[in-house]
């Protein structure tokens, strides 16, 4: 069997990759970034029985806008035709920081250096 087979992704991987996709339109409604860019998105994971797993933090743990993300990842991951259920874990750890923003989102924030 060839090596470059082996390579491909998985039926899973690929899940998990159009799991990510349908996050990023998911907008924070307070910075208008999206939650992937913005570093919220720890893991995600595409699991048996049409269930989508999301482990993500929020920017603060008291960030008011918590139900309307929540609410909003739900929606934007269960529009996969594959995609039954979403599990959301919240997590602060390890707590966000700034530096977990993709360089877009930087640059949208006028964060430098």
């Amino acid at each position: 069997m060839s090596d470059s087979l082996n390579e491909l992704p998985t039926e899973q991987q690929i899940m998990n990759e159009r799991i990510l996709e349908q996050l990023e339109l998911v907008i924070d409604p307070e910075l208008g970034i999206d939650i992937v860019n913005l570093g919220l998105v720890y893991q995600v994971e595409y699991r048996e029985q049409n269930i989508a797993y999301v482990l993500m933090t929020l920017t603060t743990p008291a960030c008011p806008l918590a139900d309307i993300i929540f609410d909003e990842v739900d929606k934007a991951v269960k529009s996969l035709e594959e995609v039954d259920e979403v599990e959301v874990e919240l997590s602060f750890y390890p707590p966000w920081q700034p530096d977990r923003m993709s360089r877009y989102a930087r640059i949208a924030l006028g964060f430098t250096g």
